[in-house]
Order: structure tokens, then C-alpha cells, then sequence
């Protein structure tokens, strides 16, 4: 049975607890041993590399070197890296390596939450997205900085809400990606503002495929 663990904490707003809990099902569902930490020490305390699946789901706070380390090794090493929105990507916004690592960094949401957006799938016939249509979300519609070097699985278009960013005309932003870390697989789903929408079928369909890919093959464990 491979192995994943959630790391869950950091701004309440985004209900990291209650996000774990369905990340977790998800996973058990597909036969992981799933272990859920609300602490960071965790990463320097344990030996990650005895998993094959690391989730973050920390939005903001800071994290320290001995702690960051053993991730970015980890990773490195071959153990797959998965998660969503600000729970992965705008944890620990001073740490570049982490970011480099993940693929992009959040910066804004114009619109704030309850903006009604499409998200557009690049190749429904792809494994990570086969059988996933295009589909509108009510919530925060991220605005990443994104590294150049990730394959894309679904954008969505801006602008909708107003905004500066507005008069730049109409950019295509990457909602999924997928990329690599060493050894390592990373996923990444801009989705997930709260419980709610980490619910919605597409969510819960394109984190099951994602988490799962980004595992480490039980050949290589």
C-alpha cells in the first residue's frame, strides 16, 4: 500500500483542516495509508522519503530551512508532490526554492471570491483530464505567476472581475499544471477556495487523477 501525507495549516480562511479530510478520502479511496500532520515539524522529524505522495495544504505562514529541506530532498529524490490552490500554491510566500519547486506562486484574485469563471481544459483524451469538461466555478479566480518549464491541463481567460490587469487584454492563466522535481512528479489545481468547492465533482475528479499520477509507482517505492 503506498503512503501519503497531508500537511495541513496556515490561514483559517481556507478550512485546511476540512480540505485534508477530503483530500484524505480521496486517497483512501485509491488504497493509500493516508497521515495527516498539523504541525511543520513534521518535515524535519520524519524520513519523507518513506512516502509516495506529499500534500501541502498551508496557505501563507513561513516555514524554516530544516524544515524546507527535507521537502525540496524529498521530492527530489522521487516522492510525488500534489495539492491546490492556496494550500500549495501560496504557501510560504519568502521561500523562492519552494516556489521554484511547485511550478507558480499566487498573486492575486481580482474580483475577490464569488467571481463566476470558465475553466477550460486543454485535452479532455488526457489522462489527467479524460473524461473532465469544460465547467464554470463561482469562487476566487487565481492569477499565478507561472514557470514556463509546466505542461498545462487547464487555463482559465482573464480578465472577468475589473481591474488593472484588465487593460493587458485577454491572457489564458493556467488553473493545472503538471511538471518535474528531480525524480519527483509535482500536480498542481488553482481550485479549492473552501471545503465547498474542493466538493464539486470536477475538483474532487481532477485531484483523484492528479494526486494519483504524482505518486510514486509502487516500482519505484
Amino acid at each position: 500500500m503506498r503512503k501519503a501525507l497531508i500537511f495541513q495549516g496556515g490561514w483559517e480562511g481556507h478550512e485546511p483542516a476540512e480540505v485534508a479530510e477530503i483530500l484524505a478520502g480521496i486517497l483512501k479511496e485509491e488504497q493509500f495509508d493516508v497521515t495527516i500532520t498539523d504541525s511543520l515539524t513534521t518535515l524535519e522529524i520524519e524520513d519523507l522519503t518513506v512516502y509516495d505522495l506529499i500534500v501541502p495544504n498551508w496557505t501563507q505562514d513561513q516555514i524554516t530551512r530544516e524544515q524546507l529541506n527535507p521537502l525540496l530532498e524529498a521530492i527530489t529524490y522521487g516522492v510525488g508532490l500534489a495539492g491546490l490552490h492556496g494550500g500549495m500554491g501560496d504557501s510560504f510566500r519568502t521561500e523562492v526554492d519552494y516556489q521554484f519547486m511547485v511550478g507558480g506562486q499566487w498573486v492575486a484574485h481580482p474580483g475577490n471570491d464569488h467571481v463566476t469563471y470558465t475553466v477550460n481544459i486543454a485535452d479532455p483524451n488526457q489522462s489527467l483530464t479524460e473524461g473532465i469538461n469544460d465547467f464554470e466555478v463561482c469562487s476566487e479566480q487565481y492569477y499565478m505567476h507561472v514557470d514556463p518549464a509546466v505542461t498545462v491541463h487547464a487555463t482559465t481567460r482573464f480578465p472577468v472581475a475589473d481591474g488593472p490587469h484588465a487593460v493587458n487584454g485577454e491572457v489564458d492563466m493556467p488553473v493545472v499544471w503538471t511538471k518535474k522535481w528531480g525524480e519527483g512528479r509535482v500536480y498542481y489545481c488553482s481550485l479549492g477556495h473552501v471545503a465547498e468547492i474542493v466538493r464539486m465533482p470536477e475538483v474532487m475528479e481532477l485531484m483523484r487523477k492528479g494526486m494519483t499520477w504524482a505518486a510514486r509507482s509502487p516500482q519505484k517505492a
